[in-house]
C-alpha cells in the first residue's frame, strides 16, 4: 500500500506496552489472549489524523492473520503537534508466543498522507522463552 501520495515518516513515534491475560488464557484450547496499549506521539509539525490500520499478526506455529480498517478502537483521533493518542486493545493467539506489526495511515492537516509504521513486538506468555 505504498504510493506516491503516501510516505513513511519518524516525526511519529509508536510505542507498544504488551500484557498477557493469564485469567482469559486456556492452555488446553490453545487460547492465548494478549492486551496491548499503544502510545502514538506526534512530534511533527503539524496535526495528523489516524485514518486507518494494518496488522500482521503471526503466532509461533507460523500461521498468521492480517486486520486491517478504519481507525483504532472505533475512533479516528487528531492528534496534534507535541501531544500523544493512548488507547488499549487485545488479541488472541493459538500459541503462546507470537508477535505483530503493521502501519498506520494517517492525514496531516495540510492534506498529506502519511504511513506510519508499526514496529515489530513480541507476544510471550511469561517465562515461556526461559
Amino acid at each position: 500500500m505504498n504510493d506516491n501520495n503516501v510516505v513513511t515518516t519518524t516525526d511519529i513515534e509508536v510505542s507498544v506496552v504488551v500484557q498477557y491475560i493469564a485469567q482469559q488464557s486456556i492452555d488446553a484450547e490453545h487460547q492465548h489472549v494478549f492486551s496491548y496499549t499503544i502510545t502514538i506521539a506526534n512530534n511533527s509539525l503539524e496535526t495528523v489524523q489516524l485514518l486507518s490500520r494494518y496488522w500482521l499478526i503471526t503466532d509461533a506455529n507460523g500461521d498468521s492473520n492480517t486486520v486491517a480498517g478504519e481507525g483504532v478502537i472505533g475512533q479516528q483521533p487528531f492528534i496534534k503537534t507535541n501531544e500523544s493518542f493512548t488507547y488499549t486493545s487485545g488479541c488472541i493467539l493459538k500459541s503462546p508466543l507470537g508477535n505483530m506489526q503493521g502501519h498506520y495511515q494517517m492525514q496531516t492537516s495540510s492534506g498529506k498522507l502519511v504511513q506510519v509504521e508499526i514496529p515489530l513486538f513480541r507476544l510471550a506468555k511469561p517465562n515461556i522463552l526461559n
